[in-house]
């Protein structure tokens, strides 16, 4: 690459103005913002969708499963439980509300005739108590003691999910966040340039 070459390209870039890459940056820097705002807002709509469809008891998996996976592949849509997250995980109450109930329901079946045996005994041990404010303990513990199985914790994974946004993502927001970062730089570089070459000349 001989020298004229190099002196002819350097004439051409010094033609090039700082603030059209200044610009450049502002306006794709606002496009990311709005961009990034939208993302925001799709999953806040997606995140209803989940929580209607758990309030109505209908099947939350399809609803899930487009939200998990618009928020994995956008910016700005954080659900997961870091400290670096907006929003917090999805929990699904009514989900939660039913799974409860079920499993109350599974163990009043499997313990009916231990809670009679333990009611009757209770009676006759507190039948002065009719409000049944010290029955219930007696209740609880006589069921407990004779083998009667305890309501187990429900997995949260049955009721709470959470789903982690990318730190870039080749959408709207990403290619117009790295335009605005480059135009940004390229106004720095090309604005130092031309004030050294001014300095020098004088």
């Amino acid at each position: 690459m001989n020298k004229r070459y190099i002196d002819n390209l350097w004439s051409q870039v010094r033609r090039i103005r700082p603030w059209y890459f200044l610009i450049l940056a502002v306006v794709s820097g606002v496009i990311c913002a709005f961009a990034l705002r939208a993302n925001n807002q799709h999953m806040v709509q997606l995140r209803n969708d989940v929580y209607a469809a758990d309030k109505q008891n209908a099947d939350v998996q399809q609803p899930l499963k487009a939200l998990q996976a618009y928020v994995t592949t956008h910016m700005n849509t954080d659900l997961s439980a870091g400290n670096t997250s907006v929003y917090p995980p999805i929990q699904l109450q009514y989900t939660y509300a039913h799974l409860v109930q079920a499993q109350k329901q599974q163990l009043q079946q499997q313990n009916a005739s231990l809670y009679t045996q333990a009611q009757a005994y209770c009676e006759a041990l507190n039948h002065t108590d009719f409000s049944g404010h010290n029955r219930v303990p007696c209740i609880e513990q006589y069921v407990e003691s004779h083998g009667g199985k305890p309501a187990a914790a429900i997995p949260q994974a049955l009721y709470e999910f959470a789903f982690a946004s990318p730190v870039w993502s080749p959408d709207l927001a990403g290619w117009t966040m790295i335009i605005a970062g480059l135009g940004g730089l390229l106004f720095i570089v090309t604005f130092s340039v031309r004030r050294l070459t001014r300095r020098r000349s004088n």
